[in-house]
């Protein structure tokens, strides 16, 4: 016992002196973290990036990513759009708030709809992680997450995320571990894009970007609540959910089609794209998407050891929400419907509840397993 006792007090004064040397936020609450051609800006809640400074075409700092300018506003925000966060422990959608682990049967919290969306309200982007560590170029946060913290998901997780800078490049590397007993745990970062930073005086939407996802022919086939049916389609080209077929493909190449008012569901109220798209075959350390804007000349390579991406075209912004004083113009100061672009690397959303797409022991972890996930923003010029 008297062992136990001092060998606590010295993790505890290990953890104290940790702590202690980690400087603060900036007078704004804010981390910030710099390398050549990139800056970028944290905060604790939800893990979750402010601010991305890349260069445009003609070598000017552009921030490309939403968010808001008073760091206490994202807890406070009723709408809670995931803005760059970590959500988790299971991310997108859980069919019917229900899965099976085993032969018991788990219900969750439905908060969209008949569905559950990234494992409730009480999910990682709603909680303030740990600074862990820091430096000039690199930041982690970490995060225990109890057993039933959120509902129907099970055992302690351990989690952390390390971002990092260098050469134009943002890099993301998350690790967690479930020591206690199997649990979902499928992760992303949830990054929303606007490479013109709402300054393009022709258009306020999302519709000049291209998209180019080579490896990316077949998406998972979707109800009207975005949840997978289980079938798997495959875009022709020139097809609304084609972004496979050759290099600089509008994001609203297919605005004309009459089914793009409704291609992502809620009985046609959904324009553009809220879907998964799977993948395939592609090298390693490949290119696996490039999102890029012909008025900023900005471009942002995706490179991921993920096996598909989520596009969601920010549909349901509605206007309420201010941009961030980096961003917008004098009569831009507001994120609208399809203004946007969120790309989030993860596994097949729902995959726990098709066996069929042999996905489950991906995204069910348990003690002796460790959970990886990386992927990196490579930004440069058209």
């Amino acid at each position: 016992m008297r062992y136990s006792s001092i060998l606590l007090a010295a993790l505890a004064d290990s953890s104290a002196a940790l702590s202690q040397a980690i400087p603060p936020p900036g007078a704004d609450g804010r981390y910030t973290i710099s390398s050549a051609g990139i800056k970028a800006q944290f905060i604790p809640y939800g893990a979750s990036l402010t601010n991305l400074w890349v260069k445009d075409k003609n070598s000017k700092d552009v921030d490309v990513v939403l968010g808001y300018d008073d760091a206490a506003y994202y807890p406070k925000d009723p709408g809670h759009p995931v803005y760059n966060s970590i959500p988790g422990r299971y991310v997108n959608r859980i069919g019917n708030g229900m899965y099976k682990l085993g032969n018991q049967t788990f219900t969750t919290e439905k908060n969209d709809g008949s569905n559950t969306l990234h494992s409730g309200t009480n999910n990682w982007s709603y909680r303030v992680w740990n600074v862990t560590a820091l430096s000039n170029d690199s930041i982690t946060f970490s995060i225990s997450d109890p057993g039933l913290s959120e509902k129907g998901l099970p055992g302690l997780v351990n989690a952390n995320v390390t971002y990092s800078v260098a050469n134009s490049t943002w890099s993301i590397k998350m690790q967690a571990t479930a020591p206690e007993t199997k649990t979902p745990l499928m992760l992303t970062q949830h990054t929303y894009f606007n490479l013109d930073a709402f300054k393009n005086p022709d258009t306020q939407k999302i519709w000049n970007h291209t998209l180019y996802m080579p490896y990316s022919k077949r998406f998972l086939e979707a109800d009207q609540g975005a949840l997978p049916t289980g079938k798997i389609g495959t875009a022709a080209p020139g097809s609304i959910n084609d972004f496979a077929s050759q290099p600089g493909m509008f994001l609203g190449h297919a605005r004309n089609d009459p089914k793009f008012a409704g291609n992502c569901g809620a009985d046609g109220a959904c324009e553009g794209y809220n879907g998964y798209f799977l993948i395939d075959n592609a090298p390693k350390d490949a290119v696996v998407t490039t999102l890029a804007s012909p008025w900023s000349g900005i471009k942002a390579d995706l490179r991921t050891n993920q096996v598909g991406v989520v596009i969601y075209s920010c549909n349901w912004m509605d206007g309420s929400a201010s941009l961030k004083s980096t961003q917008g113009t004098n009569s831009t100061s507001k994120v609208i419907r399809s203004s946007c672009v969120a790309i989030e690397a993860q596994d097949f959303v729902d995959g726990i509840n098709h066996p069929e797409w042999n996905r489950t022991d991906a995204q069910i972890t348990g003690p002796g397993k460790t959970y990886d996930w990386e992927s990196s923003w490579t930004f440069g010029t058209l």
